[in-house]
């Protein structure tokens, strides 16, 4: 009787452990395979979370299949304790293990809300901004002028969360007392900036940011970015080059910026100033008799009247030979290349088209007429 009896629990659990093991092996299939999730999501694990509440979140938005598989799998890789907060792009058809890793492993947050502070030539502008998970495309949910725009509730909300991004955008050509002016006005930074770098000192980029970090911690970035620039760039002169130190090249190359937005015409602009310079003839830009009047500090609004013109300044190069002493911007990465290597021509005129653009020439007929031509089109424009 009892041997039976023995006979038959061994049975049993010779059952309940192969029972066991199937379980086991159908949960970690579920945890491993393809999930259910059908489209995109963007996935916001708050500070202070835990994975009860996190799989709750994936199970509502159609994620994972089992909560608890997904808990058990966390549990099981020793990867509970080790949730990170913060926006999670999960894909379609993300298993819960490829979920599990994404939300423990960490780093920059893949989704979600995104303040960008873009430092232009003629105006700041802060927008928030959220990735569409469906589209992977931003969508804009607020802007506004920092230091001269009321600021939006939107902004306020998210600047506080804990997992929104924020970025500086600088673009090509901006000056370094703009771009010093703008940190300034950025209210999730802190700190006197401190003196003002040189012009020609900032690399143009996009820069992450935390709230909290130092004006001058960032400047100190953007300077340390142009300086490796322009050592590398230098670095790849070419013959047809003018320019003879790394401090010309950052000159003549904030010139080029100055005077074209147009990224094919760089190195077309970049000859007609390097044959100019060869041929002993005087640059005659306008962007660098602008300086003269700004010095940098904000923008024109108007066009250069003729006293202006003819008025010596270090910068004026209708009445100096040669560059000028210093930068007049802070040019791009494109524009420091076109500076040592700019297209073989022989133009050393160029004038607007009427395009955005500009038509080049290599005697000063045709470049008269292509003034002509540009000057028609201002009258067209005027009456109509």
């Amino acid at each position: 009787m009892w041997r039976s009896l023995a006979s038959n629990v061994m049975s049993l659990m010779v059952v309940a452990l192969f029972l066991f093991g199937g379980v086991l092996l159908w949960g970690q299939t579920q945890y491993t395979s393809d999930g259910p999730l059908e489209a995109a999501i963007c996935l916001r694990v708050e500070r202070g979370s835990n994975m009860t509440r996190v799989s709750e979140d994936l199970a509502e938005q159609g994620a994972v299949s089992s909560p608890a598989i997904f808990r058990l799998g966390a549990k099981y890789g020793e990867k509970v304790n080790l949730l990170k907060a913060g926006s999670y792009l999960v894909t379609s058809g993300a298993s819960m293990a490829e979920i599990t890793d994404q939300i423990t492993r960490g780093g920059a947050s893949t989704c979600g809300t995104e303040i960008v502070y873009r430092v232009g030539v003629t105006r700041v502008l802060a927008e928030v901004r959220e990735l569409d998970p469906a589209t992977s495309r931003f969508v804009e949910r607020a802007e506004f002028q920092p230091g001269i725009e009321e600021v939006p509730a939107e902004y306020t909300r998210v600047r506080d969360q804990a997992d929104t991004r924020f970025r500086i955008a600088l673009a090509e050509g901006v000056t370094s007392w703009q771009v010093v002016e703008a940190l300034k006005s950025m209210d999730v930074l802190v700190g006197d900036p401190g003196p003002r770098p040189d012009e020609g000192a900032l690399a143009p980029d996009s820069y992450e940011v935390r709230p909290g970090t130092a004006r001058a911690d960032i400047l100190a970035d953007m300077t340390a970015r142009q300086n490796d620039r322009i050592q590398a760039v230098w670095a790849q002169r070419s013959d047809r080059a003018a320019v003879t130190t790394p401090e010309e090249m950052l000159i003549l190359a904030s010139i080029i910026e100055k005077e074209t937005g147009v990224a094919r015409e760089r190195r077309q602009v970049a000859s007609v100033f390097t044959n100019r310079i060869n041929r002993g003839m005087r640059l005659q830009t306008d962007p660098t008799v602008i300086y003269g009047v700004t010095q940098g500090e904000g923008v024109l609004g108007r066009g250069l009247r003729q006293s202006e013109l003819r008025r010596a300044t270090p910068w004026n190069t209708y009445v100096i030979d040669g560059l000028p002493p210093t930068p007049i911007a802070n040019p791009g990465l494109a524009s420091l290349e076109a500076a040592v290597d700019p297209d073989e021509t022989d133009f050393i005129f160029f004038v607007a088209d009427g395009t955005g653009g500009h038509a080049f020439a290599e005697t000063l007929a045709e470049h008269n007429e292509n003034v002509a031509r540009w000057r028609q089109i201002e009258r067209d424009r005027n009456n109509n």
